[in-house]
This record gives structure tokens, C-alpha cells and sequence, in this order.
């Protein structure tokens, strides 16, 4: 799932159309649910549909690439997962099971994370945060958080293919010159963009003291009242578990 095949900012609104808030549900819900401890009862069902939810998002966005990548990688390490709990043992079995798990329990809010970022732009994101009414120490820092990990992506490409047009790549004339050659520049990079970011969000009036205005169109539509309701059936489903799993046993 490489970051190129997936642009970090829409030219055009593409796909399900949802309001920022509800894509941070989302990805609360997603992150907090796969983390879960319990992989048994109904969990066994919510897992798997909170993993479709980035999928089907992403697909919207016709990235047919990014979204096969994903539901691959995905689907194979849920099975290997289950192959390694029923029928593998001794050591091959732990490691197999540990990097399974990881990949089951981060993949999903990993992905939904890229879209959030990918879909929304940094003025839909702080029109969103100020709806939601929360202290501009809180929308700062956020706002550059948000277009951080997108320019460093694009600074890390940019700096690739200068190296790849001196011959410094894996497999290349000066193979171990690469770390000095991509990661130095990288972490000058690193450090110019935080503080570039930062001069930039104050000079678009984040930190005035009067209420800015947003030409962004923010509000919840049908999309964004199915999104919710499915997030709150989720963590209902988690908390109720116990009881769903006792009279499932009674009626057994």
C-alpha cells in the first residue's frame, strides 16, 4: 500500500461524501474496537465488517489499486490468523499468530486513517474541529499535524528520485550511501516543514482573534446518520457481548 498510489490530496470529491466528524468516528470506532482484547462471540462478526469500512470508502473513491492491496493483505492475514489458533503449534505458530494479529488489529485503522487525511482538506478539517467548538490549542496543532505526514511523504518522493538519478538505490552502484543520501535530507526536511507549516497556519489566520470564515459546505446528510448509527450499534454490540453470549448459552 504505497503512499503513490494513493494522493494525499483530491482535486475532485469523489465517492461517499462524509462530514470530517463523522470520518473521526469512524476511525475512532475502528481503532478502538480492533484493539479489543476479546476475538470471540460477536466480535468474531464486528471485526471483520469494521474492516470492510475503509474498503468501501476507499473503493468509493474508485482507488481500485489501494483498496485491493488492502482487502488482500487483510483477508490473508485473517485467515493465517485463524490457520495458526486451530491447527498450528510450538514457535512457527507464536510468530505466525503475533504478526497475523498485528496486521488484523492495524491494517483497519491505518487505512481508514489515509482516507481521512486523503478525502479532507485542511480547511473542511478546522471548519469541522471549530463546529465541534474546541480551543484553537487543540486546532493548531491538529491543522499542521494534518498536512505534516502528507509533505513529508511528498519531500521523501521528491528526494528518491533525485538519489535514483545519481545511482544511489537498493541494488545501485553505492547501495549503503542510500541511509545518508535519503534519510539526512529527510530529517532537515523533517524540522524546515514543521516550522514551515506552523508560519503557514498562522498566516491564514488561525491564531486571530476574531471568528474566521470557511467557504467549505460542512453538515451531516443521510450518509454521515447511517455511518453514526453503525458506529453506536458496534460499541453497543462490544459492551453487550457478555450478556449476548449468556443467553445465547441459555438457549443452547
Amino acid at each position: 500500500m504505497s503512499s503513490a498510489s494513493y494522493p494525499t490530496v483530491t482535486a475532485s470529491k469523489k465517492g461517499i461524501q462524509l462530514d470530517p466528524r463523522t470520518k473521526l468516528l469512524l476511525l475512532l470506532t475502528i481503532t478502538t474496537l480492533m484493539f479489543s482484547t476479546s476475538n470471540e462471540g460477536i466480535m468474531n462478526l464486528i471485526k471483520p465488517l469494521l474492516s470492510l469500512v475503509p474498503f468501501i470508502l476507499i473503493l468509493s473513491e474508485r482507488r481500485f489499486q489501494t483498496a485491493a492491496k488492502y482487502l488482500i493483505l487483510y483477508a490473508a492475514c485473517f485467515a493465517l490468523e485463524r490457520v495458526a489458533l486451530i491447527w498450528a503449534s510450538g514457535l512457527p505458530s507464536f510468530v505466525l499468530l503475533a504478526v497475523t494479529s498485528i496486521m488484523t488489529r492495524f491494517a483497519p485503522g491505518i487505512m481508514m486513517g489515509a482516507y481521512l487525511i486523503a478525502s479532507t482538506s485542511v480547511s473542511e478539517f478546522i471548519g469541522a474541529m471549530e463546529r465541534m467548538h474546541l480551543t484553537e490549542k487543540i486546532v493548531i496543532p491538529l491543522s499542521v499535524i494534518f498536512r505534516f505526514f502528507p509533505t513529508v511523504s511528498e519531500e521523501y518522493q521528491a528526494i528518491r528520485d533525485a538519489m535514483k538519478m545519481r545511482g544511489i538505490r537498493f541494488g545501485g552502484k553505492n547501495p549503503f550511501l542510500m541511509v545518508e543520501y535519503r534519510l539526512v535530507p529527510l530529517i532537515v526536511s523533517v524540522v524546515k516543514i514543521g516550522d514551515e507549516l506552523s508560519a503557514a497556519a498562522l498566516t491564514r489566520g488561525l491564531g486571530a482573534p476574531g471568528r474566521r470564515t470557511n467557504l467549505c459546505r460542512l453538515g451531516f446528510h443521510a450518509q454521515d446518520l447511517m455511518a453514526a448509527l453503525f458506529c453506536v450499534a458496534c460499541f453497543a454490540l462490544f459492551l453487550l457481548q457478555p450478556q449476548i453470549a449468556f443467553w445465547g448459552g441459555v438457549r443452547g
